[in-house]
Order: structure tokens, then C-alpha cells, then sequence
């Protein structure tokens, strides 16, 4: 049964409530802890039963950071790392050109720089290079260097990792196939031989991890290592944009990386936020919606190793020159996804959204954007989504998918079938290479792997709530208490509350797109909401003409700091007119 008898809204999704078992749960912690329906709902949702309550509430990177010697190659590669270091070797890293990749490379940097070392940092091009290290920059790399790192790739480059003719160690989470590179090590949660316990790390988190297993090694010898803590930021970053799920120690490292953050010691991160705008302590929604995509800008549309340089930089003035030039190469990605977008949603369209794969492949699309669209048609849809670029007899693309759906196995598994030239990547994300030829028949394939695994089995248009609110329950306090049941993002998504019966007090439009708007419930409470992209679909007509008319609305809450007094605001996603009694 639709929650709130909700089969339609507005915006034509169905909306689904907390199941019988969820609510009998979070009733169960409300009396065991005394803690409000909201936080129990929320709780409820992830599995969190009273005993452990409380440590979930307040995540400890001590109790929950892994034994880094528990991952494969873990101790060959520190102990590698630290022999080029106290030998004054070269040393090259070979960065992926995503936040991940960005952030790895600046991990490395700025530990190597506490112990008065250096590196080369090489970032390939994305339409010249492609994902991944390639034979001609690895034999240069090696040429000049006595070790390379490579960060978030590497795994399956065998043939490159053989060109380098020097020491390789590998520090990656993508997955791997049957037979690793030739290399020193290959730390990977995510190598076929490993338990997957570790599979939800980001390529940053790993790499945080070997200098962990590297700090030890020192403290051993006698040494002592940077302060691994001050780092966070930047995996808490590479977490949330690589959109790994927060789970385990994933929200620990997010949680203090945020506060490591709210510092705003790290001057590229510092400039990024002021170019962004960002006037609040940064949540991960910041992660992923303002820091993350400026990064991403300079490997997508601009020069592939600016998100890198910017995370590593120490000088402010320079920081804010390459953050000022990230935000001209964001502008301009914006430009060509809003293109690339609006062509694909009508090819999807047309191909059916109701599939387990919705995909789109056109002629001269960027490559750097079709990950983005691809990430908006799976939002749009509940189901993975592939954007292809076409250029001559080939094309590129990537993927996204959705919780309990491993893309990257069966993209793999269609490399290996030769459907594909190439492909990879991890359970959320995957990038692939397909002959012009066999476009249809692999799409075809992938839609079968995915089915199997459930895809397309859920509404595409259901809309998940929390539980219902009313305006004078939603308070500050409440937010911050729900605030300590996060962070929020993949595999945890930030709590959504429904208010019904809810009456349109005040509508305004907020430029051209947004509308601005305040509701009450009939009893004198009322709260102020925000509604983005208002006038993009049929939401922004119906409120903003509906004063006096009766709606149940539904969205996410907020503190808005606003001239340094904090309200409540409600980031309103979807409503529904109340029938007639």
C-alpha cells in the first residue's frame, strides 16, 4: 500500500513508507532508549538494534579502522615504500584522473613531503589516455624513476605494468581478474583472492591504509611517522565522491574527515570552498554535490592533473588561482552534460525506462560528462544506467548503478566474453570501451547480468520515506540528533521525512528555476522550504499557484545559517495534493 495513499505525486512517484518490521523496530528502540520516533526511524532503516546504538551514534575510527596486514601485499608494499624513502629513490605516482585517483596522489604527496621527500605526479588525459596506466607514460615513468605507485588503477594493467622496466606497487579497489600485473605488490580489497570484507573502501582509504601499515613499520625501526589523523579530509572526500558505501569504517573516516575539514587547514580544499560558496561546516552532501565535482572538472573538460596539484598544494595564493580554474572548467562541464543529458534522457526514453538497463550511446559525446549523465539517469530511473560517446569505430562510456547490483563484475564479465574492448570498475561504477559493432548485442548481454542480479525489479518511480513529521517537530536539535546517525550517501541515504496535510502558506520563485516556499500543518507551526529545479517539471506550477490548497509534501531536512542565526529548512523533492474529503 502507497504511504499516505501516495500512488501518484506530482512529479508521478509512488511513495513507499518503512516497512512493518522497520517500524516495529524503531518502537522497540524508542522504549529501550528513549530516543524520538525520528532518530529510531532512521536507525531502524540501517539495521542499528539498542545494544549497539550508541556506538554507531559516535563512530571510532580505533575500534573500527581494519588491520591494514589483513589485505594482501599490504606489508610488501609499506615496506617497498619506505625503502625508496629512506634510500632517496625516484618516485612516480600514477594517479587516476577522478577525486579518488586526486586524492590518493595528494595522500602520498603531502606524507612524502612531512619526510622531506618528493614525487613525480603523473595524471593521464582522458580522451588521449584513457582510464589507467598506458605502455608509453609507464616506460617513460620507469625510465626516470626506481618506483612507481600506482593509485585507484593499475589492477588490470598487465602490459603496462611490464613496460615500466622499474619496481611497481599497485593501490587500488577496482576489481580484479584472474591474474594480477607483475608487480611488487597489489593491494586491492578487491583481487579475487581477497574475503571482500574490505570491498567498500575507496582507493584513498587503501591507500590511507598503507601509510598506516607504513607508520608502524617506522615506529618499529624506531621512527616516527606524519600524523595520519590531519589527513582525513581527503579521505572522507575520495569516500563520499567515489560514492563508496558509508558502512563500517567508512563513516568513521568520513565523520572525523569532516572535522579535520571544518579546520580548513588543507589550503586547496580552503579555496574550494570558498569558490564554491560553501559558508557552513562541510557535510558530505558538500562532499559529493560542491568539493567533488569542482575536482572532477579538471579531468573531465580541463587539464587532468589540477584536482591533484590543488589537493597538494601549500601555498594559498596558488591554491586559489587553480581553484578559481577548476570553477571556469565546472562551468563549461555543465554546459556539455546539459546537452549530453537532454539527448540521452530522450534516447532512453524512447529505448524504455522500465528495463533493468537504461542506456544511451550518441555520436561525439564528451567522454568526460557521460559518467555524470549516467549518474542522473540511474537517479531518475532506480535502475543502472550506461552513457556511451561514439568517435569513429568505437565508443567509450560509463556506468552507475544501484545498491545490490555489482556493475562492475558484469561489465567485466563482458570483457571477458569479448563483447567489450575493455571494461572495469567497482560494484557502483564502471567504465567501458565497445566496437561501434557490437553496441546493441553487449547492451543487450549487460541488461542480462544485471536482471539476474534483481536490477529493474523496483518501482522506477518509488519515492522511500523515513516516516512522517509535522512543522513544529522539526527542529535544530532534531537535526543535529539525526545528523549523529550519519553521514549520509551511498548506501545510506540521508533520512526523508514526509509532513502531511500541509498547507501553502507562501510561494516565490528564487530565479529562474527554484521556488521558494513556506507551509504550515493548521495549528500555527510552520516551516520554510526550498525546492531546487522547481520549474523543471509540473512541482513549481502547482505550488507556487496552490496558496490555501492542501498538499502532503516530502524531503529532506536542513540547517540553513543564514546571517549567523540557524533555522530549519526543508530541501522539498516531492509533494501530492491532499483529496478531497
Amino acid at each position: 500500500m502507497a504511504y499516505l495513499g501516495v500512488e501518484a505525486s506530482l512529479s508521478g512517484r509512488r511513495w513507499v513508507g518503512p516497512s512493518v518490521e522497520a517500524d516495529r523496530a524503531a518502537e522497540a528502540l524508542m522504549q529501550a532508549t528513549g530516543y524520538d520516533r525520528a532518530l529510531a526511524q532512521v536507525l531502524a532503516r540501517a539495521g542499528v538494534g539498542a545494544a549497539e546504538a550508541e556506538a554507531y551514534l559516535a563512530p571510532q575510527i580505533r575500534a573500527l579502522l581494519p588491520n591494514p596486514r589483513s589485505l594482501k601485499d599490504m606489508e610488501t608494499a609499506a615496506a617497498r615504500f619506505l625503502r625508496a624513502v629512506k634510500g632517496g629513490e625516484r618516485i612516480a605516482i600514477f594517479a587516476d584522473y577522478d577525486v579518488d585517483g586526486g586524492t590518493s596522489a595528494a595522500l602520498l604527496i603531502d606524507w612524502l613531503r612531512q619526510v622531506g621527500r618528493t614525487a613525480t605526479l603523473y595524471v593521464p588525459d582522458r580522451i588521449d589516455e584513457g582510464y589507467g596506466p598506458n605502455v608509453p607514460a609507464m616506460r617513460e615513468l620507469g625510465a626516470a624513476h626506481d618506483l612507481i605507485v600506482c593509485v585507484d588503477c593499475g589492477t588490470l594493467s598487465h602490459e603496462p605494468v611490464a613496460a615500466a622496466g622499474c619496481d611497481v606497487v599497485i593501490l587500488d579497489h577496482h576489481l580484479g581478474g584472474e591474474t594480477l600485473p607483475d608487480c611488487v605488490a597489489c593491494v586491492n580489497p578487491n583481487r579475487q583472492d581477497e574475503s571482500g570484507d574490505l570491498a567498500h573502501l575507496c582507493a584513498a582509504a587503501v591507500v590511507f591504509l598503507m601509510l598506516v601499515e607504513a607508520n608502524r613499520q617506522m615506529r618499529e625501526a624506531g621512527a616516527r611517522g606524519p600524523d595520519l589523523m590531519a589527513m582525513l579530509d581527503l579521505v572522507a572526500l575520495a569516500t563520499v565522491a567515489d560514492v563508496a558505501p558509508l558502512i563500517g569504517v567508512n563513516r568513521a573516516l568520513v565523520r572525523q574527515g569532516l572535522r579535520v575539514m571544518a579546520r580548513r587547514e588543507r589550503p586547496g580544499l580552503a579555496a574550494l570552498a570558498d569558490v564554491g560558496r560553501l559558508t557552513s561546516a562541510p557535510s558530505s552532501y558538500h562532499l559529493g554535490y560542491v568539493l567533488g565535482p569542482r575536482i572532477n572538472a579538471g579531468g573531465r573538460v580541463g587539464r587532468a592533473d589540477l584536482g591533484a596539484r590543488l589537493l597538494s598544494s601549500t601555498d594559498p595564493h596558488e591554491a586559489r588561482a587553480m581553484a578559481d580554474r577548476l570553477e571556469q572548467f565546472n562551468a563549461e562541464r555543465r554546459e556539455i552534460e546539459a546537452q549530453v543529458q537532454a539527448a540521452a534522457m530522450a534516447q532512453a526514453e524512447a529505448r524504455g525506462l522500465d528495463a533493468p538497463l537504461v542506456w544511451a550511446a550518441g555520436e561525439g559525446w564528451h567522454p568526460g560528462v557521460v559518467g555524470i549523465v549516467a549518474s542522473r539517469l540511474k537517479e531518475l530511473t532506480n535502475r543502472p544506467a550506461v552513457v556511451i560517446g561514439l568517435d569513429g569505430d568505437e565508443g567509450k562510456g560509463s556506468g552507475r548503478s544501484v545498491a545490490g547490483v555489482d556493475l562492475g563484475a558484469s561489465v567485466q564479465r563482458l570483457a571477458a566474453e569479448g563483447l567489450l574492448v575493455k571494461g572495469g570498475g567497482h560494484r557502483m561504477a564502471a567504465g567501458l570501451t565497445v566496437a561501434r559493432d557490437r553496441l546493441e548485442p553487449a547492451m543487450a548481454r549487460l541488461a542480462e547480468l544485471l536482471a539476474k542480479q534483481g536490477a529493474g525489479t523496483g518501482g522506477a518511480a518509488d519515492l522511500r520515506l523515513d516516516g512522517l513529521l509535522m512543522p513544529g517537530a522539526a527542529t535544530v536539535e532534531l537535526i543535529r540528533r539525526l545528523e549523529d546517525a550519519g553521514p549520509y550517501g551511498a548506501s545510506a541515504p540521508a533520512p526523508r521525512f514526509a509532513f502531511p496535510d500541509a498547507a501553502i502558506h507562501y510561494a516565490r520563485p528564487v530565479g529562474e528555476r527554484h521556488l521558494k516556499l513556506t507551509f504550515g500543518d493548521g495549528m500555527g507551526a510552520k516551516l520554510d522550504a526550498i525546492l531546487f529545479g522547481a520549474f523543471d517539471g509540473p512541482l513549481g506550477p502547482a505550488l507556487s499557484s496552490g496558496k490555501g490548497q492542501r498538499f502532503h509534501l516530502a524531503g529532506r531536512l536542513e540547517i540553513n545559517d543564514w546571517g549567523g542565526r540557524q533555522s530549519v529548512q526543508m530541501r522539498l523533492e516531492d509533494a501530492a495534493p491532499v483529496p478531497a474529503a
